[in-house]
């Protein structure tokens, strides 16, 4: 028996319904930040990230991960 982990492919978020819920993990893994920086942002309201709230779990529409994106989307470092 092997003790190799099954891998699981990369999410590609733009082949995902915009009501596709993913949890911390898979946000962080797609924003290409660690899952602890993401209560942080929930708590200081830093960024402008909407979740969803489902008892304790806590998830983000792929929609919105897609319209947080783009709205993070410059062209120039002076630009606000």
């Amino acid at each position: 028996m092997s003790n190799a982990k099954i891998q699981k492919p990369p999410l590609d978020l733009s082949t995902l319904a915009a009501s596709f819920l993913l949890d911390d993990a898979q946000t962080a893994e797609l924003l290409g930040i660690s899952a602890k920086t993401l209560p942080v942002w929930r708590s200081t309201g830093r960024y402008a990230l909407p979740f969803v709230k489902i008892g304790r779990n806590v998830r983000y529409r792929a929609g919105d991960l897609r319209d947080f994106i783009e709205s993070r989307t410059r062209l120039h470092t002076g630009e606000k």
